[in-house]
């Protein structure tokens, strides 16, 4: 596939997602889709556009792995899992309703593709950090991605786990930070300042780039291997709107988890095309 097919399959997979995410949020009137929509393209760009994986053997062993640490943003995981294969979208229509696989947290025991539960905001670098070193110890060649909300940044785990990723160079180890710079109720900044967020990677041995969260060829560029591969683990700095596409959503806070009536729906859907 051509590089320009490429990226026109992972817009045209986001714009999918956003719309069936927002559908799955208003169904259950209950979701975080501000959050969801802020990494939907970092999301899309890396099941149709980067890591190896077959959904009909989710447990192959050299599979890259993806975990979802921001793990309220189920709508963005659900939907590209669902995208990718791993189970049909009539499942999407169970979203949060009583006994479902898809819970508002993700549960690996319940659906494929999830390697690890996340939810509880800090625990998805850690668990990352341990299944690429697995990776380094057996000289896999699988590559680990973990995706994180800013706000979660403010958890001394994730520091613990990038001081030994850096010191562990670990070359197949990358981190995609989802800075929307807004948390639940006000900005990152007003809550505990993380910039500079690049500097402090760098300081713990990590290669840093910094781009724009949303721009699918700058995403497509930063998560590919490099040839010969890295010495160090990589942090992507993924500058971000929450809400992004939808035009009462972007850049609020209330929207971190907030849910659309019906006008609103409607609106979201006239915009999203």
């Amino acid at each position: 596939m051509l590089k320009n097919d490429i990226v026109d399959t992972i817009r045209e997979k986001a714009l999918w997602m956003r719309r069936r995410a927002f559908r799955m949020v208003f169904d259950a009137q209950l979701g975080h889709p501000g959050g969801d929509f802020s990494a939907i393209d970092i999301i899309a760009t890396l099941y149709f556009g980067v890591m190896r994986y077959d959904p009909k053997k989710p447990e192959m062993a050299e599979r890259d792995r993806f975990i979802m640490s921001k793990g309220h943003a189920t709508g963005a995981l659900y939907t590209a899992l669902c995208a990718a294969g791993y189970y049909p979208e009539d499942w999407l229509t169970t979203y949060m309703q009583p006994k479902s696989m898809l819970n508002g947290h993700p549960n690996r025991n319940y659906l494929p593709g999830v390697e690890t539960n996340t939810g509880p905001l800090g625990h998805g670098m850690p668990v990352a950090l341990g299944i690429a070193i697995a990776g380094q110890l057996t000289s896999s060649d699988y590559r680990t991605f973990v995706l994180t909300g800013d706000g979660e940044l403010q958890e001394g785990s994730n520091w613990e786990a990038a001081m030994t990723a850096g010191n562990r160079k670990l070359g197949k180890f990358t981190l995609i930070v989802d800075r929307n710079r807004l948390q639940q109720g006000m900005g990152t900044e007003e809550t505990n300042g993380l910039d500079p967020l690049d500097d402090k990677f760098r300081a713990f041995g990590w290669d840093v780039e910094v781009v724009d969260g949303h721009d699918v060829v700058a995403l497509l560029s930063a998560l590919s291997e490099p040839a010969g591969g890295r010495s160090k683990p990589l942090c992507i700095i993924a500058n971000t709107v929450k809400g992004k596409g939808v035009s009462f959503m972007e850049n609020k806070a209330s929207w971190h988890h907030g849910v659309p009536n019906a006008e609103q729906y409607n609106i979201a859907m006239e915009e999203l095309v």
